[in-house]
């Protein structure tokens, strides 16, 4: 039989590692993505019920990325100590738990601190995915690896829409609506903690699905990738003393400013236009979704084909704050969907470029707590969001103000990305496996 070529051996392995590792990650990120926004959701029914302001909301909404951020770096550290398999069924576990305790809330503070209890719970996951891909998928391939993993993200928003518009209806026992919301979603990330702890496999050198020949080949590919470059000094925060790092930094304060932003505050802007049921708002929310899991793939296909990160993110950043320039003055249901869509699409489709091209300006010393720590960072725009929208709300009683902030911001975004990629070193037009 005639041996295969280097590259089609390549493209194998990547495939192969594709129908392995995706479809089983693609689905713990539905769930914990799931977990953080379908507070969105519950504020349709909970907040009149607790007499919670929008400011309250905003903030317990964006309480969660406090959380986030400062438990990241030790949460990533410790998956890179004990191995992805035994740390992210143990934080699913416990952010499972966290998740269907909301059921208790019944005064702001006790809001504020299971979201901040639930951000400190979920915040190794993101950034050990990420690294997790890293040490799996050749960097050729990774920015689509990285874009079909997140995809998932927003393909919560479509599964979990219409899903929490019927829950909102459910009236049994001593529980309102907005409690079996919480009590039934989190349920499920504590059932997928201890399938992780059986499927995955920390690393490519002890992984029996593949052949000899498969891993021997990918160990060496992975190796041959580590050779320090001028962007990845050996360090363990080498990384983050650049400058374009920190530009990349503020890039993606921008994408999650965005992202959550809009996403938390997605069921309410759409009942303020339409001032439809709960199961119509939860069906209207699937549709920027739908639309953003499409644009997605493809935005992360073609910055693999192009090995450009530069204009994907630009772009993407440029159209998002155009559409939520047009959001702030539509009066249309139809309108507003539309600009929605636009808006999530171009938040949601940065990340691939993005995550591609910071996995790659970091080396194995120092990717755990590099990683962490810009994403840790850049995840405040969870917080920045939810909160800004929220307070401008209740000072003026309107989005607008909080949709044109949001959406300045991702103007910035666009423009510093113009400027970290200027001169990008790392772009080659070598073809992807």
């Amino acid at each position: 039989m005639q041996s295969l070529t280097g590259i089609d051996l390549g493209a194998k392995i990547v495939a192969k590692l594709t129908r392995r590792l995706l479809p089983f990650l693609f689905v713990l990120y539905i769930v914990a993505y799931l977990d953080r926004i379908n507070v969105g959701f519950a504020a349709l029914q909970m907040k009149g019920q607790l007499g919670f302001s929008d400011e309250v909301y905003g903030l317990g909404a964006g309480i969660f990325f406090a959380g986030y951020f400062f438990f990241q770096v030790p949460s990533n550290l410790a998956l890179a100590r004990f191995g992805a398999r035994r740390w992210i069924a143990v934080i699913m576990v416990v952010w499972g738990i966290i998740s269907a305790s909301m059921i208790l809330v019944a005064s702001p503070r006790g809001f504020y601190l299971l979201r901040f209890l639930l951000g400190a719970a979920e915040a190794g996951f993101f950034p050990g995915m990420i690294l997790y891909l890293r040490q799996w998928f050749p960097s050729a391939a990774r920015a689509r690896a990285i874009a079909l993993f997140m995809t998932a993200a927003p393909l919560a928003g479509v599964i979990g829409g219409p899903i929490s518009g019927l829950l909102l209806g459910v009236q049994r026992g001593h529980l309102m609506g907005w409690q079996w919301l919480f009590l039934i979603e989190g349920l499920p990330a504590v059932l997928l903690g201890g399938v992780a702890l059986v499927y995955l496999t920390d690393r490519p050198e002890i992984a029996t699905w593949l052949t000899t020949e498969e891993r021997g080949w990918l160990v060496e590919q992975l190796a041959r990738e580590e050779r320090p470059t001028p962007q990845a000094s050996g360090g363990v925060f080498a990384a983050l003393t650049q400058v374009r790092v920190w530009m990349l930094v503020v890039v993606y304060l921008g994408v999650t400013t965005a992202a959550y932003g809009i996403g938390l505050w997605l069921p309410s802007l759409l009942r303020n236009v339409s001032g439809t049921s709960n199961l119509v708002v939860g069906l209207l929310s699937a549709i920027p979704y739908l639309a953003t899991v499409v644009a997605m793939v493809l935005v992360g296909i073609s910055s693999d084909r192009t090995r450009d990160r530069k204009w994907h993110l630009a772009g993407s950043a440029f159209a998002c704050a155009i559409a939520l320039g047009c959001a702030a003055y539509s009066t249309s249901t139809i309108a507003d969907v539309i600009f929605l869509s636009v808006t999530l699409m171009g938040a949601f489709s940065m990340n691939g470029p993005f995550w591609a091209t910071t996995t790659e300006m970091l080396t194995e010393t120092s990717a755990a707590a590099g990683i962490a720590v810009i994403n840790s960072l850049g995840n405040l725009g969870g917080f920045l969001g939810p909160y800004t929208i929220g307070l401008i709300r209740t000072w003026t009683g309107s989005f607008r103000g909080g949709l044109l902030a949001v959406g300045a911001l991702l103007a910035v975004s666009g423009a510093l990305a113009l400027l970290a990629y200027g001169n990008d070193p790392r772009k080659s037009h070598t073809p992807a496996p």
